[in-house]
């Protein structure tokens, strides 16, 4: 459904900082920085980029918004989450576990990047 993901950051070396942790916690490559400053990230199929913004203002994360990269499997979501508090993400919500809800039964683990955005790492359960 998605070509890729984009997130705005006004420290990009911070941001990549976490992202190289917490995508490498889920078998990524560290992100590779492109002549316009953007650092990319290619794995499973999917794109997810960071930039500073174009239009010159600051950076700022949408309220509601949450990304979530997907996980092989709780241990695998438990390793992104410390990976990403060992690399300067902060610990948001309830501790990483099983939620479950609408016929669905979910690990969930969720953190904010330096940036302040949501991410979680989400693993599907059988119901």
């Amino acid at each position: 459904m998605f070509s890729h993901v984009m997130l705005g950051a006004d420290d990009i070396d911070a941001s990549k900082k976490f992202y190289d942790a917490v995508i490498g916690a889920l078998g990524g490559k560290p992100g590779m920085v492109d002549p316009k400053g953007r650092v990319v990230y290619m794995h499973g199929g999917s794109i997810f980029l960071l930039t500073k913004p174009i239009d010159g203002q600051p950076a700022s994360c949408g309220n509601g918004s949450t990304i979530g990269f997907a996980a092989d499997g709780p241990e695998q979501a438990d390793a992104w989450h410390k990976a990403g508090l060992e690399a300067g993400g902060t610990a948001i919500e309830d501790p990483p576990g099983i939620r479950e809800g609408a016929g669905m039964k979910l690990y969930l683990a969720y953190l904010r990047d330096p940036a302040g955005n949501k991410v979680c790492a989400m693993h599907r359960l059988a119901s």
